[in-house]
């Protein structure tokens, strides 16, 4: 099986690691990228000295620029997820928490769907919204009713959170549905239930992180449930500061890149092609590592002279013990290009990883990503993107579309097994153009830099929260 980092879940940094970063990192970059690690929920680092503290709040830093959110101050805020993870959804909610707490709002989180047992990320999550004075409290019962109700606005994450009205403000919902935004991420059919989303027609605004994902809802919900979407804004998303600021430092991602290759045993001349995302079927694992035999034949058929390719995976999680990981890794001892491919463990922590890839891949199936976070974050890296495209109506579909620009950014390719060869054929082509590959990631960089950091991402947010805070004003009256 391809080697294995050493690196897990939990994705602490070895000693000499962070020794080496403390050496040689900008002060500047060190102390932004140690405080998140040491906040970050995937670091067994994170201790609380009491398991049983229900607050330790320290006061949110409140940004000495003027924050185009500034006008959220003291407002109520009740952010409603419907599970608490290490998926887009949850984080992305988490970091719209945070940006709010900066500027001083009063923000109350509530998780709708909790296994019974202690779970160590939830556990982790939640103490890092505490640290950062956001107010966790139970999704059901007097309390949540009345922070509902009293609340100045209430954003609900992602389609499945609809149920939740129903379930615990009964017949208190007529009553908020003018305070709620609605935080849509998701592109598949069977998000599309009445059960779900019988009340997105009275909300105040859905807010939808593509044009692409924004049209595909107003039809699908136009022609399958017979409702209307309400006022709808997109917003594309941004980078954090702390993720440019290592993207920037040419030092640490040196470090970075050489202690990641030396812990998968690859040499700093090899080309990586990486895939990051949660291991599954609908996220093209095995269609990507398909594609990338067929471009190590072609290399081999046509005798290139490039450097040692490698595929990289990371988002594996063999603790699940899931039939499709199996599959891969047998595909792989089958094909034997076990010293060519491999597994790194799921991690919230990917600046490291980034720093130590070439290029990455984007090959989400069906009807692709919403917008594909972890895309602008490696062309903040100035890494060039192969991505799918799906066909939606004659266009292409999918968020990413929006972010690369193909042949400019990134190369595309279709999507299912149609893609296989075209996927092949681009990763041989950044492998021999190394000119065109650079090229590629510094066009890509420009564009983040451009248009997704996330000062552009609290701009567009701010502009659509004062259109539902004046929508729910004037209900009042």
């Amino acid at each position: 099986m391809g080697k294995h980092s050493a690196t897990g879940w939990w994705v602490p940094l070895t000693k000499r690691w962070i020794l080496a970063l403390l050496i040689m990192l900008s002060i500047s970059t060190a102390i932004a990228f140690f405080i998140r690690a040491a906040l970050d929920p995937c670091d067994r680092h994170l201790e609380v000295s009491d398991k049983k503290r229900v607050q330790s709040q320290s006061v949110p830093r409140i940004a000495t620029k003027s924050s185009p959110l500034s006008f959220m101050k003291s407002k109520l805020v009740l952010l409603v997820s419907h599970e608490l993870s290490l998926s887009g959804g949850p984080l992305l909610l988490m970091e719209l928490a945070f940006l709010l707490r900066g500027v001083g709002t009063k923000v109350n989180w509530i998780t709708i769907q909790k296994p019974s047992e202690e779970d160590e990320v939830i556990y982790s999550l939640e103490h890092k919204m505490w640290d950062r004075g956001v107010q966790v409290i139970s999704a059901k019962g007097q309390e949540t009713i009345n922070t509902a109700l009293k609340a100045d606005l209430i954003v609900l994450n992602t389609a499945v959170a609809g149920k939740w009205l129903d379930a615990v403000l009964k017949e208190d919902v007529p009553r908020v549905l003018p305070n709620v935004l609605w935080w849509i991420h998701e592109m598949r059919g069977n998000y599309f239930k009445l059960d779900y989303v019988k009340h997105l027609p009275l909300v105040a605004g859905a807010m939808i992180d593509s044009h692409v994902t924004a049209e595909y809802w107003k039809n699908r919900t136009r022609e399958r449930l017979r409702i209307k979407m309400p006022d709808t804004y997109v917003v594309h998303l941004g980078n954090s500061k702390e993720l440019m600021e290592v993207a920037e430092d040419n030092v640490a991602k040196r470090v970075l890149r050489e202690h990641v290759r030396e812990s998968l045993g690859v040499r700093n001349e090899d080309l990586l092609f990486a895939i990051i995302n949660s291991v599954s079927r609908g996220k093209g694992q095995d269609l990507f590592l398909h594609s990338f035999y067929e471009s190590l034949e072609l290399i081999k058929e046509k005798k290139l002279e490039v450097p040692s390719v490698h595929a990289v995976i990371i988002g594996s999680d063999m603790n699940a013990q899931t039939k499709f990981e199996s599959e891969l890794r047998n595909y792989v001892m089958q094909k034997k290009i076990q010293d060519r491919v491999h597994f790194v463990n799921k991690t919230l922590t990917v600046a490291p990883y980034l720093a130590a890839i070439d290029v990455l891949v984007q090959n989400s199936q069906a009807w692709g990503e919403c917008f594909g976070r972890i895309t602008i974050e490696a062309m903040a890296f100035q890494l060039p993107v192969l991505l799918q495209k799906c066909l939606y109506q004659g266009t292409a579909a999918g968020g990413t579309t929006e972010i690369v620009v193909n042949g400019t950014t990134g190369l595309l390719h279709p999507v299912g097994k149609e893609g296989i060869t075209p996927l092949a054929k681009n990763i041989v082509k950044l492998a021999t153009h190394v000119e065109r590959r650079l090229t590629m990631g510094k066009r890509g960089y420009e564009r983040v830099k451009e248009i997704f950091q996330e000062h552009h991402m609290a701009e567009r947010i701010a502009v659509v929260l004062k259109e539902v805070l004046k929508k729910s004003k004037s209900h009042l009256y």
